[in-house]
């Protein structure tokens, strides 16, 4: 399990990396390393998994908030933005992975206690 904390860590690094030429790269920098910062708690065994399940909860409800009001796809050619619902599509299924991620690791991410 340690590897899929490592894994979604590395990743959510890698998802606020991409955000510095965002419009709102505050926001989504803080929103993704608080995900990286997550699963170094759940690594180093700092949290309970409440923790985990109530951030999971408020990414699932951001990104409901988040989703387009008309959902165009999230790949228009060569990754270029038609509209801003591709932008808002691509948001809220970031949040998705977040919410995943959390879900995962609350449930799965404290080991097993062996006698």
């Amino acid at each position: 399990m340690k590897f899929v904390k490592i894994i979604f860590g590395l990743l959510f690094m890698l998802f606020a990396y991409f955000q510095f030429n965002d419009p709102d790269a505050t926001i989504w920098i803080f929103t993704y390393s608080a995900a990286a910062l997550a699963c170094y708690m759940s690594y180093s065994n700092l949290w309970p998994s409440w923790v985990f399940y109530g951030l999971a909860a408020g990414y699932l409800v951001a990104s409901i908030f988040q989703w387009p009001p008309h959902f165009e796809g999230i790949f228009w050619g060569e990754a270029k933005m038609r509209s801003i619902n591709i932008e808002e599509a691509r948001e809220s299924l970031g949040l998705l992975i977040c919410c995943f991620a959390m879900v995962v690791l609350g449930k799965w991410g404290k080991p097993k206690i062996e006698d």
